[in-house]
């Protein structure tokens, strides 16, 4: 594999085991250059993008764009890279797939194109990395993703953002779910950017279906995040969650919320939340509902405030030094239990949130 012991030490931040204990499969790509790709467990494919269109014509025909078609959405095509990842009919494993999304080179723009697909009565958790090396400065990444997630299918999907303040991101995902499938999206951005601006489409296709969204961010001084997650309620007996919490030091942070009824006989919650550590950070919430039938249960809830002054006396007065007692309240407030992974990968994550 041609990364270094620095380079390693940077995907391991953001969930990357590269001794892959309890890992089904993993991919790496560098820059525009896939370094490495393995599968581990049988009845699951990991492959360059590229590769996967040349072996399977299916693929390009049936997938690739198919969901911004759906919302009559162009998308860039001048891509390099990206993964393709399948789990056939039929297999569960509790083990997660890895990716990660690495940029090296000095003002690189990464655009990269993935596809993951979920086979009828498959199950996979599916955690995914983007960082940067040490002397990248003015990178942009564009990721752009398509989930498609077929009949009694389960899928799992945290994606942890590490980049530096220098940092442009911009990814484009769309969701396709069909009848009795489960998404979930996890995100979490725990050190500072330039800007990230995202707002991933869920498409509740199939009766039944459902998705859960929930976000984890932290902004820095001079760091501008909008980041937001939108649902589709397309058939009846669909339902949706979505949850953020963000956390302000200085920078600007849009959280979006969005669901939209298109069927009776939904459900759907939004659930958006902000600390303001101190007076230059901004934190916007805006949470939307939609729809034009009467038989739907939606609903939502917003608060922005700030760490009590309270909290951080009564543990002052149990012996703990108020910037402990200030770490405590705001590591509460994450909570990584919001994401729901099993125990052993909620661990590692919460590893990574002690870090901050």
């Amino acid at each position: 594999m041609e990364i270094k012991d620095e380079e390693l030490k940077k995907l391991e931040k953001v969930g990357f085991d590269i001794e892959e204990k309890e890992r089904a499969g993993s991919f790496i790509q560098k820059d525009k250059e896939v370094i490495f790709t393995r599968t581990i467990y049988e009845g699951i494919e990991i492959l360059p993008i590229e590769k996967a269109l040349e072996n399977y014509p299916e693929i390009k025909e049936k997938y690739y764009g198919y969901s911004f078609k759906k919302l009559n959405k162009d998308f860039p095509e001048d891509t390099e890279g990206g993964y393709f990842i399948r789990i056939k009919k039929g297999v569960k494993t509790l083990f997660p797939v890895q990716a990660c999304l690495y940029i090296k080179a000095k003002r690189f723009k990464q655009k990269v194109h993935n596809i993951v697909i979920v086979e009828e009565d498959a199950q996979v958790y599916i955690i995914t990395g983007c960082t940067t090396a040490k002397e990248t400065e003015d990178a942009y990444h564009l990721g752009i993703t398509e989930f498609y997630i077929k009949r009694n299918g389960f899928l799992s999907f945290t994606m942890i953002h590490s980049w530096k303040k220098d940092i442009e991101v911009e990814p484009l995902s769309i969701a396709i779910v069909e009848q009795e499938g489960i998404f979930v999206s996890n995100y979490i951005s725990l050190t500072p950017v330039k800007k990230i601006v995202m707002y991933p489409t869920t498409i509740l296709e199939g009766e039944s279906s459902k998705f859960r969204s929930s976000s984890i961010i932290i902004s820095y001084p001079d760091s501008y995040q909008d980041i937001g997650s939108r649902c589709i309620l397309s058939n009846k007996n669909t339902s949706a969650e979505i949850i953020s919490r963000a956390i302000s030091y200085g920078g600007k942070v849009i959280t979006r919320a969005h669901i939209r009824a298109d069927s009776p006989m939904v459900k759907g919650h939004l659930e958006c939340r902000g600390l303001i550590i101190n007076e230059e950070g901004i934190i916007y919430a805006i949470p939307e509902l939609e729809t034009a039938y009467r038989d739907v249960e939606l609903s939502h809830e917003a608060a922005i405030g700030k760490i009590k002054r309270e909290e951080i006396e009564y543990l002052s007065s149990r012996g703990i030094p108020e910037e402990e007692a200030q770490s405590m309240i705001i590591r509460g407030f994450i909570n990584v239990d919001i994401l729901g992974l099993p125990e052993f990968l909620e661990k590692e994550v919460k590893k990574i949130v002690e870090k901050i």
